[in-house]
C-alpha cells in the first residue's frame, strides 16, 4: 500500500527528505562537533593523549556528555542521510516509469481512435453484422492500460526518498487532481492514496470527443503524464548511477572497486602502448 494519501504528501516528502540530504552542512557540523569533542578528550590531531584538569572539570560538569551525545546524534543523522533509494527501489520505479510512458504513448495513436468495421455476433440466433464504430474493446483496454501502469507508479514514487522523483511524482498527482472534472467524464476517478479507478461502462458511453481531448495531442492529460514518466525515469537512473559512484570504493591492494581510477586507467595505458611499442619491434625485426 503506497505511504500517498495527498497531493501534498510528495511536498512533505521533498521538505524531509532537503532535511536529511544536506550532506555539505552535515559534514561540516559534524566536523566541527567531532573536533570539540576529541579536543574534550585531548586527542587533537598531532599531538599525544592527554588529560588535564580542565579535562576533568568537563566530565564532572556535563560538557563532556553533552558534545558526546551531540557527536554521535549527528552521526545518526548523517547515517539516515545517506541510505537514500535502494538499486531494487530505483529499478522498480524507472520501470513503472517506462511502462506508463509506453501506455500513454500508445494512446495517442491516430489509429485507436478511427472507426472501423466491426463485426458482432448475436448470441441467440448466431448471427453475425458488422458494423462500422469505434473500437471500444481496444479503447478499454488502452485505458485500463494506462490506469494500472499510472497507479503502479505512484506505488512506487509513494516509497521513494529521492528528491527528483518525489518532485515529479507531487507535479504528476497534483495534475491529475486538476483535471479530474474531465477525467470524470470519461469514468476515471481518483481514489484512495491518489490512485485512479476505472468505470468500464462509463467509459464505454462517454463522448469519443472528450476521450481524445483527454489522452491525444500535445499538452493534453495523457501527453503531459507521458512526459512526467520520462522524467521520472530519468531521476531514477540517475539516482542509481550516483549511488553506484558513492558505494565505489578503494580495496586493501589498492584497486577501484567502482572501475578505473585515474591513476589505474593511465597505468593500462602505458601498458597498452608498450605492447604496441614491443609487437612493432618483433615485426620489424
Amino acid at each position: 500500500m503506497s505511504k500517498i494519501n495527498s497531493g501534498n504528501d510528495y511536498c512533505y516528502e521533498e521538505y524531509r527528505y532537503n532535511n536529511y540530504q544536506n550532506y555539505g552542512n552535515r559534514r561540516e557540523t559534524g566536523s566541527n562537533e567531532a573536533s570539540l569533542f576529541l579536543d574534550a578528550a585531548g586527542q587533537t590531531a598531532g599531538t599525544a593523549n592527554t588529560f588535564s584538569l580542565s579535562d576533568y572539570a568537563s566530565i564532572k560538569n556535563g560538557s563532556y556528555g553533552k558534545l558526546l551525545k551531540s557527536y554521535y546524534a549527528r552521526q545518526k543523522a548523517d547515517g539516515v542521510s545517506q541510505r537514500g533509494d535502494s538499486a531494487q527501489r530505483l529499478a522498480l520505479i524507472k520501470s513503472s516509469a517506462d511502462a506508463l510512458k509506453k501506455s500513454a504513448d500508445a494512446l495517442k495513436q491516430s489509429s485507436l481512435w478511427e472507426k472501423k468495421k466491426i463485426k458482432t455476433k448475436d448470441e441467440k440466433t448466431g448471427e453475425e453484422t458488422e458494423k462500422e464504430d469505434y473500437d471500444w474493446k481496444a479503447i478499454t483496454k488502452a485505458v485500463k492500460s494506462f490506469v494500472e501502469n499510472y497507479n503502479d507508479l505512484v506505488e512506487q514514487t509513494g516509497e521513494s526518498d529521492t528528491k527528483n522523483i518525489l518532485r515529479n511524482a507531487s507535479w504528476m498527482t497534483n495534475m491529475t487532481d486538476k483535471t479530474k472534472s474531465l477525467l470524470a467524464k470519461a469514468g476515471i476517478t481518483i481514489g484512495k492514496g491518489n490512485k485512479l479507478e476505472l468505470d468500464e461502462e462509463e467509459l464505454k458511453e462517454a463522448d469519443i470527443s472528450v476521450l481524445k481531448s483527454i489522452f491525444t495531442g500535445s499538452y493534453s492529460f495523457g501527453d503531459q503524464i507521458g512526459g512526467k514518466a520520462v522524467s521520472i525515469s530519468n531521476a531514477s537512473a540517475r539516482a542509481k548511477a550516483v549511488n553506484t559512484s558513492k558505494n565505489a570504493t578503494y580495496t586493501r591492494s589498492g584497486t577501484y572497486t567502482g572501475g578505473y581510477s585515474r591513476t589505474e586507467r593511465n597505468r593500462k595505458e602505458e601498458k597498452d602502448s608498450e605492447r604496441k611499442t614491443e609487437s612493432s619491434s618483433s615485426q620489424k625485426d
